[in-house]
């Protein structure tokens, strides 16, 4: 079947060279520190990074990320040294931060999920702390068949200075959604790095909730290891003052007859806030009967709020299901809330309802009530900043009788 290929304008072009990575390695040294200048790097305030980037932070060493977790029914959780061989089977890092966090790690944690297992509800919480950087490695693997549900926190203090991997294994026919929440205190520095690997007639519903940080910059990737993978890639950020918040994500499809489909929408309010999303996708020669689509949307509520946001699509191949993009970034829109005033909403209230709508349907796609409700909780406290007196519970009462 012939390519359906929807393009539409973005406020930016295409990055010069092709996206797959171009240097992939343990090793720090292989790579050159970062700079503005990079394609990759352009976006990103290094000198915020707290030395992350640059080895700086690493210099002293690095402290294991704290971790609590749940108890996890039919997973099992263990610590490992980060020479056991299941630490890096399924990912190596593809720039400099990932590979100085790697070095850095001294133990890993191990989550497996075995052969036809029903694991739902599972827990683990990432907590940073100020007194040096410190890094995380987690691995996800859920074998053939089982069905799995995993909330992975990412919380912690003002100052702290993180690098974290997470490499999945979805196996075969397996399925699992993998939450990943990010509620750094305001200062809080991350980069943080999330890799998939799908067998055949595996699906993936990977959830990215973005509130926190001063710097936060995840990298999501996803690679096809055999026909039918589905995966789903959803996320949601607010940015506020002075907040970066980068998301950047690479699908390769390598194998035919797979699917992907990315939303991300965000919301921006005050000065300097500022949100990046670039959106890669790539159809290699042999993935024919690809079919992928990815959306980014972003709803800038104030002055002085910026969002840059570039999709990329490289096709190799003739022969696809079908494969689009589409950006939009626009400012709060009067309209409705003028329609929503104009029947006696006070402005406070129109204002959440324009916003928990604008999110509404990336929200459904979570498909996990706690997170919905915890996400909506988060939105919801960011636009009190709006007018910090008004009582919003009691308009939800309101609006719901």
């Amino acid at each position: 079947m012939s390519a359906t290929i929807e393009e539409r304008e973005v406020n930016l072009t295409a990055p010069a060279h092709d996206l797959a990575p171009r240097v992939i390695s343990r090793d720090p040294a292989d790579f050159a520190v970062p700079t503005a200048r990079d394609e990759e790097w352009r976006f990103t305030p290094l000198r915020r990074l707290r030395g992350l980037h640059d080895g700086r932070a690493w210099a002293a060493g690095a402290d294991v990320l704290d971790l609590n977790w749940s108890t996890m029914g039919a997973a099992t959780v263990e610590v490992v040294d980060h020479a056991d061989e299941r630490v890096g089977a399924w990912y190596t890092p593809t720039d400099r931060v990932a590979a100085e966090t790697f070095a850095a790690a001294k133990r890993a944690v191990v989550v497996t999920v075995g052969r036809e297992a029903e694991q739902a509800g599972a827990w683990l919480n990432l907590v940073g702390v100020a007194e040096r950087a410190q890094a995380g490695h987690v691995v996800i693997d859920v074998g053939a068949n089982a069905h799995a549900t995993i909330s992975l926190d990412h919380t912690g203090a003002a100052e702290a200075a993180v690098g974290t991997i997470v490499e999945v294994h979805v196996g075969q026919g397996a399925n699992l959604t993998l939450v990943s929440y990010h509620g750094w205190d305001d200062g809080a520095a991350h980069v943080g790095h999330l890799h998939s690997v799908l067998e055949g007639d595996a699906k993936l519903r990977s959830v990215v909730v973005t509130l926190g940080g001063d710097v936060v910059r995840h990298s999501a990737s996803v690679e096809y290891r055999g026909r039918h993978g589905d995966a789903e890639l959803v996320g949601v950020y607010f940015a506020d003052t002075g907040q970066h918040q980068e998301h950047r994500l690479f699908v390769d499809h390598t194998v035919a007859d797979c699917h992907s489909d990315v939303v991300y929408k965000g919301a921006l309010q005050g000065e300097s806030a500022h949100t990046v999303w670039i959106g890669d996708v790539l159809i290699r020669a042999a993935a024919t009967g690809t079919k992928t689509f990815e959306l980014n949307r972003n709803l800038v509520l104030t002055e002085g709020a910026r969002a840059d946001s570039v999709p990329n699509l490289e096709i190799e191949t003739g022969q696809i299901e079908g494969a689009g993009h589409a950006s939009a970034t626009g400012r709060f829109d009067d309209e409705q809330l003028f329609y929503l005033m104009s029947r006696g909403v006070p402005e406070a209230v129109a204002r959440r309802l324009v916003v928990r709508g604008f999110f509404a349907d990336a929200i459904a796609r979570i498909r996990d009530g706690a997170t919905e409700d915890r996400l909506l909780a988060a939105v919801d406290a960011e636009l009190g900043s709006i007018d910090p007196l008004f009582d919003f519970a009691a308009v939800d009462a309101e609006v719901t009788s």
